[in-house]
C-alpha cells in the first residue's frame, strides 16, 4: 500500500524522535565528565521522557506499516541500551559508587543487559520477562540515597542475576493488570524523580527520594502477582 507524503513525512518524524535519544545520551556523558551530575541525570531523565512516549506515538502513526524498511525496534534498541545501561554504568565508576579496585564489576549489568536485550522473549505483549534494564533509575537512588560503595555493588549484583530470572515484570504501558492506576502513579513518580534530579543536595532530597520509593515497592508488588497470573494462564491453556 503507498501511503501518502504527510504520512510518510509523519512516520520519519517518529523515527527522529526516538533517535533524539542518541544525543541526549552523548550531552549526557560530556555533562558528567565535566561534573555535572545534576545535568547528567536531567538529560538522562529526559531521554528516558522520550522513550516513554516514543512508543504510542509510532503505534498512532503505524510506523511499521508506513515504512517497513526502516527497523524502529532496533533504534529504539540501541537507545534504550546507551540509556538505561550503558550511561549508568559509566556513572558508577565516574561517581565513584563502587568499591575502589572493583570498577570492573560494571561489567555485570552491560553483560545481563546484553543478554536480555537479545532474547525473543524479553518482551511479551504484557510484560517484561526478566529484570527489565532499569540500571539508571537503579543507580540514581544509589546515588540520592548515598549508600556505601559495598552495598551498591551488592544491590547491582543482585540485580543482574535478576535478569536471567524469568519473572514477568510488568510492562507499565502493556500489563492490563491496575494499568490505569500504574501510569498515573508512573507520572506523579517520574515529575518527582525530574526535581530529585535538580536538586539532589537539597535538604529535603533524602526524605523525597524515601517517599518516591512507595512506586518502585508497588511496582514490584504488582510484578510479582503479574507473574502469577500470567503462569496461571499459561498452565490453563496447557491443561
Amino acid at each position: 500500500m503507498e501511503y501518502s507524503r504527510k504520512r510518510r513525512l509523519a512516520a520519519w518524524g517518529v523515527h527522529a524522535y526516538t533517535a533524539m535519544g542518541l544525543p541526549l545520551a552523548l550531552l549526557s556523558v560530556l555533562s558528567l565528565v565535566n561534573g555535572k551530575v545534576e545535568l547528567f541525570w536531567a538529560l538522562n531523565g529526559t531521554a528516558v521522557l522520550v522513550d516513554a512516549t516514543d512508543g504510542a506515538l509510532a503505534r498512532k502513526v503505524k510506523v511499521r506499516e508506513v515504512l517497513p524498511a526502516f527497523d524502529g525496534r532496533r533504534l529504539d534498541d540501541i537507545v534504550d541500551f546507551i540509556t538505561f545501561t550503558f550511561l549508568p554504568c559509566i556513572a558508577l565508576v565516574l561517581l565513584d559508587m563502587f568499591p575502589a579496585g572493583l570498577e570492573w564489576a560494571v561489567a555485570a549489568p552491560l553483560l545481563a543487559s546484553g543478554y536480555g536485550f537479545c532474547q525473543e522473549r524479553a518482551k511479551t505483549d504484557e510484560s517484561f520477562v526478566g529484570f527489565p534494564s532499569y540500571w539508571n533509575l537503579s543507580v540514581l537512588y544509589l546515588y540520592l540515597l548515598g549508600t556505601a560503595p559495598w552495598v551498591n555493588l551488592t544491590v547491582i549484583t543482585a540485580l543482574a542475576v535478576l535478569v536471567f530470572v524469568p519473572v514477568h515484570y510488568v510492562y507499565p504501558t502493556r500489563t492490563r493488570l491496575l494499568r490505569p492506576l500504574t501510569i498515573l502513579g508512573g507520572y506523579a513518580w517520574a515529575a518527582t524523580l525530574m526535581v530529585l534530579c535538580l536538586n539532589p543536595t537539597a535538604a529535603w532530597a533524602r526524605g523525597l527520594t524515601l517517599i518516591s520509593l512507595v512506586y518502585p515497592a508497588y511496582y514490584f508488588v504488582l510484578s510479582g502477582f503479574n507473574h502469577v497470573r500470567i503462569r496461571r494462564q499459561l498452565a490453563e491453556a496447557e491443561a
